[in-house]
């Protein structure tokens, strides 16, 4: 069995009220006012996530069969369905720049498989949500490493964020009102032919109308960010971030029965550093 590195369990922060809404330590609930409540610490049960992965040694370019078994106790845990899976597993490089949202399949053993192709060599982190049967989610991450040639990647970033996946036209609209000690509001409008489309137009991915899904680029914290409906976005989104910094999110959305998947590098600032940008300006003036 090849051996791989586990990261601690992560806390999944969700309002009591509405569990949809979900956020980081320290957040308070967007619809209610709520603080927002660590579901780790409503659930202690500490659940491994043992992989296995066919072949050993992973190398760029080759097909693996990654095997999953979540256990407590040495003992398989059966899972709930959640958001129409058994597991969720989000396969992130460590520069960011490659991801895929997989789900294993589960196998008469009771373990869960899936076969996947890595492109390129180096680290990756392995996020598996599921949930335990009766209990409440629980997020876990591990890591990788994939033999073969890393190639860089040059990330591109602009003033408004805009990303084109087929014939369609992503835009992250406020990407300059991101800051912590804000309720930051994620507008993202999509267009065809320059004909803009609205919620009406997505189909449910996964048990709701599009996944949006964060990282931190420092220490890796990963967020999921349910959307809620807006007569004006197609996919629009209220949370709150704690902490400053870069991070990555992807924007994940079905329609005609493909599913898109947009990135956007976000740079969100610390609220202390928006007022002295302020104070500048004004001073300026």
């Amino acid at each position: 069995m090849e051996k791989h590195r586990h990261a601690p369990q992560m806390s999944i922060y969700t309002c009591p009220m509405p569990p949809e809404v979900n956020g980081t330590q320290g957040n308070s609930c967007s619809t209610c006012g709520m603080d927002l409540r660590s579901v780790q610490q409503e659930n202690p049960d500490q659940y491994q996530v043992q992989l296995t992965t066919l072949p050993q040694i992973i190398e760029a370019g080759h097909p693996v069969r990654l095997l999953f078994a979540i256990k407590k106790n040495q003992k398989q845990v059966a899972l709930d369905i959640s958001d129409e899976m058994n597991i969720h597993v989000m396969v992130i490089s460590e520069d960011l720049n490659w991801f895929r949202h997989i789900h294993p399949v589960l196998q008469q053993d009771g373990s869960y498989a899936v076969t996947q192709t890595f492109h390129n060599g180096g680290k990756y982190h392995l996020f598996t949500y599921f949930k335990p049967l009766g209990k409440e989610h629980v997020l876990n991450m591990l890591e990788i490493e994939v033999k073969g040639y890393y190639m860089t990647s040059r990330e591109v970033t602009s003033k408004k964020p805009i990303c084109y996946i087929d014939d369609y036209t992503i835009i992250l609209e406020n990407t300059d009102n991101f800051k912590t000690g804000n309720i930051q509001r994620i507008k993202i409008a999509i267009e065809k032919c320059e004909k803009k489309l609205y919620n009406s137009s997505l189909e449910q991915y996964l048990g709701t109308s599009a996944h949006i899904l964060m990282i931190n680029k420092t220490d890796k914290e990963f967020l999921q960010i349910r959307p809620i409906p807006h007569v004006q976005y197609p996919i629009y989104a209220e949370t709150n971030i704690t902490k400053a910094g870069k991070y990555k999110m992807w924007v994940q959305f079905k329609i005609h029965g493909k599913v898109h998947t947009a990135d956007f590098n976000i740079d969100i600032r610390s609220i202390k550093e928006s007022e002295k940008e302020v104070q500048l300006r004004q001073h300026q003036v």
